[in-house]
């Protein structure tokens, strides 16, 4: 079988990169698999790619590539939707080389992985194909706009596949898609393949684009009462972005600049968390939590605000990591002080979590595609009747309207 992933950048750093070429190398195993990237800004990926692994780049974005003097990127894009947030990086050269590319594309399986790109997917990709929209954003953090336009274009899909039952929930409840599967999948996360931590490292580790969605000034903030009372603790956070001079500022307000620091993005991340006792997360919202995952197959306890969407479907609480209230530094500084004081629990924790996170193994998630494909080939003509006679109806509601008036 012949699978192509579509994706914005994949020579960058990000959870939607490392996610799609984990899934391309386990599927690697029994198929053939194109990853093709919408833009190119670097010679070589930033991951490691599996050599079975093709990479196609549609647009090379460099100051000194061919494709820096063609004309129309400096059209904006007519295909990639204004409402979405990459809008202004597309063009109407993405949209040729997408169409000329889908055109001809003898893929069995087409996976899109951002609304922009499944857009392109529905609106251009062949229809022999599987087509499959995965988000890795969520349905609520879409904005109106957006999400009319997806509406529109999702009924010409075979499937959307969330990274959390919750937010296959919210598309089943709130976009009506007819002859469209809509389900879950996580994230694939491998095996780092690292000894099993010791937990001795008097380290709490964080990871992530350091943006306010993050929340890693209430990281700090609850770090600052952990360091009151276990001075000899340290708090590491990885990650770049815009909110790195005001984090740096509140380690410095806090005097915490010996136990605190900004350590810039680090890829792969596990050899670094392998370097900490716990792992903590304070966001206001994950899509899903790819650095959880990542740290629970390190062994660590993870600490992680309950909020929507990912960390509640991937932690036990209490069993291996903690789920702690959204915006509550107290409520996070307490816990980590918990485990903190207790050792033996704390490796308790992460050999659990150890364990329960095998379930998001790519392997696993790999055969979870497989078994989509199957059964999305096997109902392809009674969905295409579901789709039809849906949008009869609608016709027909339309018409009836138009009478009344």
């Amino acid at each position: 079988m012949k699978i192509t992933f579509l994706i914005h950048n994949v020579y960058g750093i990000g959870g939607t990169i490392r996610t799609t070429l984990n899934l391309a190398t386990a599927l690697a195993d029994q198929h053939e698999v194109t990853v093709v990237s919408m833009m190119r800004h670097r010679a070589r990926p930033r991951f490691t790619v599996d050599p079975r692994v093709t990479i196609v780049p549609m647009v090379d974005i460099r100051p000194d590539s061919a494709d820096a003097a063609e004309p129309l990127r400096q059209d904006p894009a007519r295909v990639f939707p204004t409402a979405e947030k990459r809008y202004k990086q597309y063009s109407r050269l993405t949209d040729q080389r997408v169409e000329q590319y889908l055109g001809t594309c003898d893929a069995d399986v087409i996976i899109g992985t951002r609304p922009g790109i499944n857009v392109y997917l529905a609106r251009l990709g062949p229809a022999r194909a599987l087509r499959i929209a995965q988000e890795h954003l969520t349905h609520d953090g879409h904005s109106k706009k957006l999400r009319a336009h997806l509406a529109r274009w999702y009924r010409d899909l075979d499937a959307v596949v969330t990274t959390t039952e919750a937010d296959a929930t919210a598309y089943r409840a709130k976009m009506r898609l007819p002859g469209v599967r809509v389900l879950a999948i996580p994230n694939g996360v491998p095996d780092p393949g690292l000894p099993p931590t010791q937990q001795t490292p008097k380290v709490i580790a964080a990871a992530g684009r350091l943006v306010r969605g993050k929340r890693f000034d209430l990281l700090i903030e609850a770090f600052a009462q952990v360091a009151a009372k276990y001075p000899e603790w340290a708090l590491r956070i990885y990650g770049t972005g815009t909110e790195q001079r005001p984090l740096q500022q509140l380690i410095d307000q806090y005097d915490l600049g010996q136990q605190a620091q900004l350590m810039g993005a680090v890829s792969p991340i596990e050899p670094e968390f392998a370097k900490a006792s716990i792992v903590a997360s304070a966001s206001d919202a994950e899509s899903f939590g790819m650095t959880l995952v990542e740290a629970m197959r390190c062994g660590l306890p993870v600490v992680a605000t309950d909020c929507p969407l990912g960390p509640a479907e991937i932690i036990d609480d209490g069993v291996d990591g903690r789920l702690v209230p959204m915006r509550d530094p107290q409520a996070l500084a307490s816990v980590l002080c918990d485990l903190i004081a207790d050792e033996p629990g704390r490796r308790r924790m992460g050999e659990a979590a150890r364990h329960a996170a095998e379930r998001f193994d790519p392997a696993h998630v790999a055969r979870a595609y497989e078994e989509l494909f199957t059964g999305l080939a096997a109902t392809r003509r009674s969905r295409t009747w579901q789709r039809h006679m849906a949008r009869w109806r609608g016709r027909a509601r339309h018409a009836l309207r138009r009478l009344r008036r």
